[in-house]
């Protein structure tokens, strides 16, 4: 299990630095950035983000694990291709500040996920319905452009994503005791974390962060 989290937090980090130095690197070149958003390849990118990750979390385990390690760096860049507009809507310090906040909070909800011993597998049908409610909500308010109903779903999705971080660290702590390949479990249980990681800050940068506008 110890060897399992190793695995799993290492390629976790360096997914989020592939992200963050991507989205870095484009929000600092005008070009990158203009031909990205103003033109029709953010929507192909997004599109292909998506893709990615749905391909990788249903082939990962039956994948070679270079294969598997290869299709979570090409999401983790991806991502940072569309990621990059948070750092020119927001403060450079802002995003410091609530992205050290989250890395806190992460690191206790997974501790927490890690020490309990009580049997939270049941959970899961209910965090994936909670997140299907708030992707509805979301999109109706898409249409509706309320400020106060997005601030609200910020807040239920830190509280969502609290749960479904100690859920996937327990999760990972039963497959471990499965007879399956470690290193394609790694980077199952780095693709859980990174997504709940990822969608933890983006919600707290929603509420806490400054804009830069």
């Amino acid at each position: 299990m110890n060897e399992l989290m190793r695995k799993v937090f290492l390629w976790m980090a360096l997914g989020l630095l592939v992200t963050f130095g991507v989205g870095l690197f484009v929000s600092n070149s005008q070009v990158m950035y203009e031909n990205i958003y103003q033109g029709p390849w953010y929507i192909i990118f997004a599109i292909v983000e998506l893709l990615v990750v749905i391909f990788l979390s249903v082939r990962v385990m039956k994948m070679k694990p270079t294969t598997a390690k290869c299709c979570f760096l090409l999401y983790s860049f991806i991502s940072g291709l569309t990621f990059s507009s948070i750092f020119i809507y927001y403060d450079l310090k802002s995003i410091i500040f609530v992205f050290a906040i989250s890395a806190v909070f992460f690191l206790l909800l997974a501790l927490l996920g890690y020490l309990s011993k009580v049997d939270l597998s049941k959970l899961g049908n209910y965090f994936l319905i909670g997140l299907l409610v708030v992707l509805i909500v979301g999109i109706v308010n898409i249409f509706i452009g309320s400020s106060t109903l997005e601030f609200v779903l910020s807040i239920i999705c830190v509280i969502l994503f609290i749960g479904i971080t100690i859920y996937d660290v327990s999760k990972l702590k039963r497959l471990s005791t499965l007879d399956l390949p470690i290193n394609n479990l790694a980077i199952m249980g780095a693709l859980d974390l990174y997504l709940d990681f990822i969608n933890i800050f983006i919600h707290l940068l929603s509420i806490f962060g400054k804009s830069d506008n």
